[in-house]
């Protein structure tokens, strides 16, 4: 196995190991919340769509560290330098588009909090894995942006997705797994074992029949998640034009209610 650690600004955001059975193991870790800056967006995009493309590697598995899964974009980074907008949407389209369209079935592991970013690498994936304590949502309103509801909606029905949306509200992993959102629900000191051991059972297969059974898949999905997802992106460079936009990220990074 050899391992590699994520580009980033100021420190790495995430770390691949690759097992012999030909499982790569990608494991986002950037505390305190696993929010993903403009630079570790774009570097685990070109992770994943590498690391699919690679002979020697049969699964993705994704997961983290730390607190929870993913929170998404890093606000404070994008309060700071609002430009930073464009990037980010290009880095987190480039990532959610690396999972879906990956060569190979492309698990996801989650565990606490699943958000933003979050939703879009679990929509994106083929096989979600919880822990127990693991729980989804899409707080973009909150945060003047938009986005996400494509890959929400992967997962869960048009009515529940608009409701997350509308009101940010989060869903637990019983009740995500109720819905069929997720394939399974385990213990969070499990959720690692149990996601490699699916990741191993794929992995035995022959490479070359579940490649094909991997686009085959993803040709008969109604519409095209990744136009979608365009469109959504189109709105949060709207969104962001508004005063509200603005006083949304401000009050998150000062930890006050917004004021509308």
């Amino acid at each position: 196995m050899f391992a590699k650690r994520g580009a980033g600004v100021s420190a790495p955001q995430f770390k691949t190991t690759v097992h012999a059975n030909g499982v790569a193991e990608i494991v986002i870790d950037r505390p305190p919340v696993n929010a993903l800056n403009a630079a570790g967006w774009h570097a685990l995009a070109a992770e994943i769509a590498a690391r699919g493309d690679s002979p020697e590697v049969r699964v993705l598995l994704i997961r983290a560290e730390g607190r929870g899964f993913c929170a998404g974009v890093d606000i404070k980074e994008l309060n700071a330098d609002p430009s930073l907008i464009v990037s980010l949407n290009a880095g987190n389209y480039a990532t959610f588009q690396a999972v879906h369209r990956n060569r190979v079935p492309v698990i996801a592991a989650v565990h606490g909090f699943v958000l933003g970013g979050g939703i879009g690498l679990c929509g994106a994936a083929d096989i979600v894995i919880a822990a127990d304590d693991a729980s989804f949502g899409l707080p973009e309103v909150d945060r003047g942006a938009m986005g996400g509801a494509a890959h929400l909606q992967r997962m869960f029905g048009v009515q529940k997705t608009r409701y997350l949306f509308f009101t940010g509200d989060m869903i637990g992993a019983a009740e995500a797994l109720r819905l069929g959102a997720v394939e399974r629900v385990v213990a969070r000191a499990a959720l690692r074992d149990e996601a490699l051991a699916v990741a191993a059972k794929i992995a035995a297969k022959s490479p070359a029949m579940i490649r094909i059974a991997k686009e085959a898949l993803n040709g008969i999905e109604d519409g095209d998640l990744e136009a979608k997802y365009r469109w959504e992106q189109g709105f949060t460079l709207q969104a962001y034009l508004s005063p509200d936009s603005v006083e949304t990220r401000k009050a998150f990074v000062e930890k006050r209610e917004a004021k509308f």
